[in-house]
């Protein structure tokens, strides 16, 4: 191959500038020589290279630096806290101050900053200000009804009892809260927390009663209320009947007959309270039929029952925690458990029976506390000496006891007397029976004049009555 004349030329020129970048490099890796020295005063120094690596920092007295030299830090305990001294503070009813005690120091865990004690806090009042607060007067406590007050009972002339389970213990106190201000009037506790007719090894209740009437010939009332602990199995010798089976219903049926005629027999009257309501859905609806069961027996024997059913149930008939009570106030009837009775619904069941307790106290000739009022003189009238002034009550029970015997005018036929009311039949609560068998309605009484026929079944409107406000003739009558 033949040489060009520029490929001879190529080589001393390479060797030429790879000479001078070697005469460079030497030329920049000698030691600088001091501009100032060189040239003079005159000479300003280049600028500093923003490139060139930060000088290093000098390490701190206990710590490294970046680049890991240095000491290790030293770890020092953290002075003792200073405990501020108790600060006293005033409540606006209180006259002397009140200590608050001083916050309590937490132990130190590992290195913690020394804690620097607080200053004293800055009054926000003045003592002229605090003088002025603690001699403003303190603001009335709330107005509550006060109870009656209690009159002491050292020889009361009528004796009431109150039999029962534990239910029966809440009634002695409603009851003795509303004869409190009658001191002639006593109520016993004879009641058994345990205790229900199905279990005689516990209380035999028939034989009790007996007992007790024996030993206190002088008892003028009896109240009952048991049951919430018989919702079990009856065992009558060596057989069990489940809880209100129909032989279950027979055998609970003869032991109410049993307690109801000792006090036929020792001619005390009985007041029989029904059971209430519980939170337990199952259980009312056996307390229903339960109550059921005892209304049938101790109306037969001519005793009294009271059912409280109506007054611890809503407007849906179903359990209510809260009502309203005996003053018409909303207030909580029941406890917790959902059974027993607080203070102002053991006055509120008391009430039912308190009832038909006065009834039969004022059929005997009045509350025991009934005192005659000695009649008042007052100015003659003109044309008639000093007339007698006594109380409403007495006039009221007067005339009422005048009314039967006064003639009926002639012409008039005598009506019949009706009796003020009835017995009290519930209207919302669930009707319940055996087996999930229909209980059978009532008798229907005949349509004669095809009203309900006419109106029920074939949707016609009833015929106007002539006064009536469907009446819409003209003229009228």
């Amino acid at each position: 191959m033949e040489r060009r004349p520029t490929d001879r030329l190529a080589f001393p020129n390479a060797a030429a500038i790879l000479g001078l970048l070697v005469l460079a490099a030497l030329w920049l890796t000698a030691a600088p020589v001091p501009a100032a020295a060189q040239w003079g005063d005159s000479y300003d120094a280049p600028a500093a290279d923003p490139y060139a690596a930060p000088p290093r920092r000098r390490a701190r007295q206990g710590y490294a630096d970046e680049y890991g030299y240095g000491r290790a830090p030293v770890r020092r305990a953290p002075p003792p806290v200073q405990q501020e001294a108790p600060r006293q503070f005033f409540w606006p009813w209180e006259d002397q101050p009140r200590a608050q005690p001083a916050p309590q120091p937490q132990a130190p865990s590992g290195y913690s900053r020394p804690q620097r004690p607080r200053a004293p806090a800055a009054a926000s009042r003045s003592d002229e200000e605090r003088a002025a607060r603690r001699r403003r007067p303190s603001p009335p406590p709330a107005v509550a009804q006060q109870p009656k007050a209690k009159v002491p009972k050292t020889a009361p002339t009528t004796q009431v009892a109150v039999f029962g389970d534990s239910l029966a213990s809440y009634l002695v106190k409603g009851v003795d809260e509303a004869f409190s201000d009658n001191a002639e009037i006593g109520v016993l506790d004879r009641s058994k927390a345990e205790s229900g007719l199905v279990r005689k090894d516990v209380v035999d209740w028939a034989k009790t009663t007996e007992d007790f009437l024996k030993a206190t010939p002088n008892l003028s009332y009896a109240l009952m209320m048991v049951g919430v602990n018989d919702r079990q199995t009856i065992r009558e010798g060596d057989q069990s009947y489940e809880a209100l089976s129909d032989k279950w219903r027979e055998l609970y049926a003869a032991r109410v007959d049993a307690v109801v005629k000792v006090f036929e027999e020792h001619k005390v009257p009985l007041i029989w309270v029904g059971l209430p309501p519980v939170r337990s859905e199952s259980l009312s609806r056996d307390f229903a039929a339960i109550n059921d069961l005892v209304r049938e027996r101790v109306q037969k024997a001519g005793q009294t029952y009271v059912e409280i059913w109506q007054g611890f149930v809503d407007d849906r008939n179903r359990f209510a925690v809260s009502g309203p009570d005996v003053d018409g106030q909303e207030a909580r009837l029941r406890t917790s458990d959902g059974i027993h009775f607080t203070g102002a619904g053991s006055r509120k069941v008391a009430h039912f029976a308190d009832v038909e307790l006065k009834r039969l106290m004022g059929a005997k000739g009045g509350l025991p506390s009934e005192q005659p009022v000695a009649p008042i003189a007052t100015a003659p009238s003109e044309g008639g000496p000093g007339i007698g002034v006594e109380d409403t009550a007495a006039i009221d029970r007067r005339i009422t006891a005048m009314l039967p015997s006064l003639p009926e005018p002639p012409g008039i036929p005598s009506l019949p007397v009706k009796p003020a009311a009835g017995p009290v039949v519930p209207l919302g609560r669930p009707e319940t029976s055996p087996g999930g068998t229909l209980i059978s309605g009532r008798p229907q009484e005949g349509d004669a004049t095809g009203t309900r026929e006419r109106s029920l079944q074939r949707g016609a409107a009833p015929l106007p009555q002539p006064g009536r406000a469907d009446d819409f003739r003209w003229p009228p009558g």
